[in-house]
């Protein structure tokens, strides 16, 4: 995986992201123009915590219908910023939570609900993820809608998943009525290094109405149209998301740790960047 920096501390002015050829579709997509319309660059002092006003911390060890064996908290333990960049760290330790629960490890999970949220553009994290069984780190968005619809029903979208025993193997996703869960609409991508925690990645997808683009570091990889789903699924792609950053602990895709495995584990985020199509409405918050 290379060491793609093109986007590193770019000021926030009209920004041209020309899309690759589409290789498995045999089609071009045309290049787009996308403004920069929300981000996180992580610059904050070290130790320091994320931003109140960008993030909210989703804290509790129920499991997070995965079967995830973390609990989730708000400690600088589990999520600061350190040189630049978010550190999200899993550890292994007895913890109980505010909800009661007890678990062996520790973790963090962020999100940008009520915060920030938009329909369709382009969205992008760098990230240097971890490696080990068990591992599962995870940049994705869900639906604005989830309290109201439910899952699937709002929509979900896995721009960046990697689970530890596939170490050289990323995967893209949507989830939605009808191909949720084991049945979503699931995209590998092997990258170029034997371990993918060797350097940080750019994770995007570029998302317009009726489709959206994976992509990893400047390599399309895969395209999702409502011509993908299975009968009866219904796309549900078509209004605001918000964003999700979490490195989860053991669960029913990645496996549980074992004696492989190393603790800490970290996955660091360099930025977080939210653009927009040039011309397009602003986002809803």
């Amino acid at each position: 995986m290379c060491d793609s920096r093109f986007y590193q501390r770019i000021a926030r002015c009209l920004v041209a992201v020309a899309v690759l050829s589409d290789t498995s579709h045999g089609a071009s997509p045309p290049a787009q123009v996308y403004v920069l319309v929300w981000s996180d660059e992580f610059d904050g002092p070290n130790g320091s915590s994320l931003d109140a006003k960008k993030w909210v911390h989703e804290t509790g060890g129920d499991g997070w219908g995965n079967q995830e064996l973390e609990t989730y908290t708000a400690r600088s333990e589990n999520s600061q910023i350190k040189d630049g960049n978010l550190v999200i760290t899993a550890r292994k330790e007895d913890f109980t939570g505010a909800d009661g629960t007890a678990r062996h490890y520790t973790s963090a999970r962020i999100k940008t609900q009520g915060l920030f949220e938009q329909v369709y553009g382009r969205m992008e994290a760098r990230i240097k993820i971890p490696a080990g069984q068990g591992m599962w780190p995870a940049f994705w968005m869900l639906g604005n809608d989830i309290t109201s619809t439910g899952w699937p029903g709002s929509g979900e979208i896995d721009i960046m998943e990697n689970i530890g025993k596939e170490p050289a193997t990323i995967h893209g996703t949507i989830h939605g009525p009808g191909f949720s869960g084991a049945g979503g609409l699931n995209q590998g991508f092997s990258v170029d290094h034997s371990k993918v925690e060797d350097d940080f990645a750019v994770f995007a997808v570029e998302w317009e109405p009726n489709k959206i683009r994976f992509y990893c570091d400047s390599v399309l990889y895969v395209t999702r149209t409502p011509a993908a789903l299975p009968a009866g699924g219904k796309w549900v792609f078509d209004h605001p998301f918000f964003l999700i950053l979490n490195l989860a602990v053991g669960g029913g895709w990645p496996g549980n740790p074992d004696s492989s495995t190393n603790f800490p584990q970290s996955m660091l985020v360099d930025y977080v960047r939210v653009y927009a199509k040039s011309g397009a409405s602003a986002p809803q918050k």
